[in-house]
């Protein structure tokens, strides 16, 4: 445990974003879901309106640092891809 004044502090400071870090982290796997799920069922029209969002967020939490830019990219353009996919049917 932290003795002096300056590391308890810091200590205080890294659980509080690490708990806010999961909270966005968590926001961002269930959107991802969501999209998933309506696109295995074929729902276009839900998957293209909950994508938007999903890219939103997907976008704040790599600014946030939560995510790698990279890690973020490579999401959008997997979801992109298999709405186009299931678009085109």
């Amino acid at each position: 445990m932290a003795s002096h004044a300056s590391a308890i502090k810091k200590n205080k400071q890294d659980q509080k974003r690490r708990l806010r870090n999961r909270m966005h982290a968590g926001k961002l796997r269930t959107a991802v879901k969501k999209v998933r799920k309506a696109l295995e069922a074929g729902d276009a029209a839900t998957a293209s309106t909950l994508m938007r969002e999903t890219v939103t967020l997907v976008d704040r939490t790599a600014g946030h640092g939560i995510i790698h830019r990279n890690t973020a990219a490579r999401t959008k353009s997997r979801l992109a891809k298999a709405l186009a996919k299931v678009s085109a049917k």
